[in-house]
């Protein structure tokens, strides 16, 4: 073999030997936020529309890493799953359905179409994580929530909403199916909460 001939065969099988101890790429289970309509409100519409910005929220909840705190101000996420969107749309976008489930407030749109409305939820995603409370785990959302007349900018109302949801397990199946029933718990409390505060105040014309 000549020397050109084995210097080749010892390249190649260096990048053979490289190529068999590098980290295969990670194939994650994507998960949907599970929903269940909100049932459609006997009362006739209000007569003015509805805006619904996504969240503000820091990086590690603004993400499509499902969050999990293991103890005290360890943040982590599952491995090997993530949702299929930033929590913060999917959150958006269930409160977005449960308004459009319940149908008082009508058109109901998203700050992606900007339409022009009558009022905007606007708000603060603090939590969406699950939690380990002992040994066991609870899904935890905080919202604090912003109701905006738009004409004039002004705040009808704010609003702190908690919700804890036991998970019955510690798979990540189970954990998604806790983090589905807390935001259909949340998302029926906005509902009325909005109602009664929009309703308590008188609409200003659509800007």
């Amino acid at each position: 073999m000549t020397l050109y001939a084995r210097v080749y065969t010892c390249i190649a099988i260096a990048a053979l030997t490289a190529c068999s101890v590098l980290p295969k790429a990670e194939t994650p289970d994507v998960y949907r936020l599970p929903a269940t309509p909100l049932p459609h409100a006997s009362s006739a519409t209000t007569g003015w529309s509805l805006r619904v910005n996504t969240p503000q929220a820091e990086r590690m909840i603004d993400s499509s890493r499902i969050a999990v705190v293991p103890q005290g101000n360890q943040i982590s996420v599952y491995q090997g799953a993530r949702w299929s969107d930033t929590a913060t749309t999917l959150l958006r976008n269930r409160l977005i359905d449960a308004f459009r489930d319940d149908g008082r407030a009508s058109p109901v749109s998203s700050d992606d179409n900007a339409l022009p409305t009558t009022y905007t939820l606007a708000g603060d995603l603090r939590a969406f994580q699950s939690e380990y409370q002992g040994s066991e785990p609870v899904v935890i959302i905080r919202f604090d929530a912003r109701l905006v007349q738009n004409k004039g900018l002004r705040v009808v109302a704010t609003h702190r909403f908690d919700i804890a949801q036991p998970v019955g397990g510690k798979t990540v199946p189970q954990v998604v199916t806790a983090f589905g029933h807390a935001s259909d718990t949340l998302a029926s409390q906005i509902v009325a909460w909005t109602m009664q505060q929009s309703l308590a105040s008188p609409a200003a014309p659509t800007d």
